[in-house]
């Protein structure tokens, strides 16, 4: 049986609300109902909800093409972010860029001590 991912709760509204004051937009996808989408310019990370209160990245943070998530694939040569037939050249600074989202997102879900 698999294993159910637990609700979005009160205990979660601190952590979300850390994001926000940040700049980040926390967004539905409808693909992914059970997870909590965090979004900025056209880069998003989906988050699962933890017991207890936290939430962890559900996969690697994405760049939006359509408002939806692309693939990062290499064709030709190059390294590409994909959606549908839409490609967006992943440019060195759009790929630092990614990481930028990915590392900030990660430090806002650490504990506050």
């Amino acid at each position: 049986m698999p294993e159910q991912t637990p609700a979005l709760t009160p205990a979660h509204i601190p952590t979300l609300e850390r994001l926000v004051s940040h700049g980040f937009s926390i967004a539905a996808f409808p693909l992914y109902a059970t997870a909590v989408g965090v979004r900025r310019d056209n880069f998003a990370m989906l988050l699962t909800p933890l017991e207890g209160g936290s939430l962890r990245p559900l996969g690697d943070a994405s760049y939006l093409i359509d408002g939806n998530f692309s693939v990062r694939i290499t064709r030709g040569g190059r390294s590409l972010f994909v959606w549908k037939k839409r490609e967006v050249e992943a440019t060195p600074e759009l790929l630092a860029a990614l990481g930028r989202f990915a590392t900030e997102v990660a430090e806002l879900l650490l504990p506050v001590v």
